[in-house]
This record gives structure tokens, C-alpha cells and sequence, in this order.
């Protein structure tokens, strides 16, 4: 099944980063924070959201950075992805 979004959402996957305290300790999954880097997997179409034209800023295979607790988590066979509006993302990380 893939996810399509509608008008001015985009549908991310989280970016799994293995953290390393700087005594070099590396810190498991349930002790770390939300990652806030996520990778782009489908954009919707953009048009009018609201009585304004939106313009999607970014594409598929840009990573972002986006709020702390953004968006609507679905989990679609067996990968977890978020689904968020495009002002959700703060920024594009290059």
C-alpha cells in the first residue's frame, strides 16, 4: 500500500541517527529523544489550502528538519511514517 497525500501535506520518514554521548557512550532508542530529521517519501499537490495558494517548497528525497510533535503517525506495512502540512517543516537540511 503506498500513502498519497492531499493538497499541502507531505508524508516523512523518520531518519534513524545512533547517538553518541561525548564520553562515547552510545544511547538506545527508548533513552533518546524524538529525532526532529526526517527523509520526504510523497508530496501532495499544493493549490488552495485555506483561501491561499499554496506552492510545495519541497520533494520527495529532501531531508527536513520539522516540529517536535508535528504531524499524525500511521503505521503502513510495518514502517512508521508521519503525515504533516508543509508549514510543519522548519527546514531543509542539505
Amino acid at each position: 500500500m503506498t500513502i498519497k497525500p492531499l493538497a499541502d501535506r507531505v508524508v516523512i520518514k523518520m531518519v534513524e541517527a545512533e547517538e553518541t554521548t561525548k564520553s562515547g557512550i552510545i544511547l538506545a532508542g527508548s533513552a533518546k529523544e524524538k529525532p526532529q530529521v526526517a527523509e520526504i517519501t510523497a508530496v501532495g499537490p499544493g493549490g488552495v489550502v485555506e483561501g491561499k495558494e499554496v506552492k510545495m517548497e519541497v520533494k520527495v528525497g529532501d531531508k527536513v528538519l520539522i516540529s517536535k510533535y508535528a504531524g499524525t503517525q500511521v503505521k503502513v506495512d510495518e514502517v512508521e511514517y508521519t503525515i504533516l502540512r508543509q508549514s510543519d517543516i522548519l527546514a531543509i537540511v542539505e
